[in-house]
């Protein structure tokens, strides 16, 4: 039996994050809105597999885009909830900072950079740091809905969520607002760990 995606639980209290980001926000963003991307992506892996069983692939494209859109929001949304720490904030440690400087020039640029891509994302999107390994760099990219614009074979590192679904509640119209919030929360030590694994793996493979 083929694997089914599972929604994970939150790494906190749905209220640990406030004021910066409110319980019913964590509640409906986790509980619905996540939630609805796992069982997306599990409908269209069915449909998939209903498709090869009947040799009928007439539904093909629009099944590979749904199955694409789900998972990157899977995947996404699981990035997003450890990114985030009820005892974030502050600065990034040394050796991440040199790793931020090396491609940024300083965190406070780097920090800029992320927060106008996620202000200024044409409908609903994401900005995300990743690692990239053929350059062995980190760069910032625009996601647009979970998916698009998306550099091929860059590592997740940090990620955030600019639908509005993710604020909108809270700050109504007021996204810079919340971009502000989301470095009072960033996980640090979370961000250091991915890009740490990231560079492990691309060695590895490399070697």
């Amino acid at each position: 039996m083929t694997s089914q995606y599972v929604l994970p639980e939150l790494p906190y209290d749905p209220a640990a994050l406030e004021p910066h980001i409110s319980r019913r926000i964590m509640e409906l963003h986790h509980d619905k809105h996540h939630a609805g991307y796992v069982a997306g992506a599990n409908t269209a892996l069915d449909k998939l597999a209903d498709a090869r069983d009947r040799r009928d692939f007439s539904a093909i494209a629009m099944l590979e885009k749904n199955l694409a859109f789900h998972v990157s929001g899977h995947v996404l949304h699981s990035l997003f909830w450890t990114n985030l720490s009820p005892d974030g904030g502050g600065e990034p440690s040394d050796a991440l900072t040199d790793a931020l400087d090396s491609t940024f020039g300083t965190v406070a640029a780097f920090r800029e950079q992320m927060t106008q891509a996620a202000a200024t994302i044409q409908g609903s999107g994401w900005a995300l740091a990743s690692w990239e390994p053929l350059a062995r760099r980190v760069i910032v990219q625009q996601i647009y809905d979970h998916q698009g614009n998306h550099g091929q074979g860059t590592v997740p590192i940090l990620a955030i969520d600019g639908w509005e679904h993710a604020y909108y509640l809270q700050y109504e119209n007021r996204k810079a607002d919340f971009l502000t919030a989301f470095w009072n929360i960033v996980n640090w030590d979370d961000v250091e760990r991915r890009l740490t694994d990231a560079r492990r793996e691309h060695t590895k493979t490399a070697a």
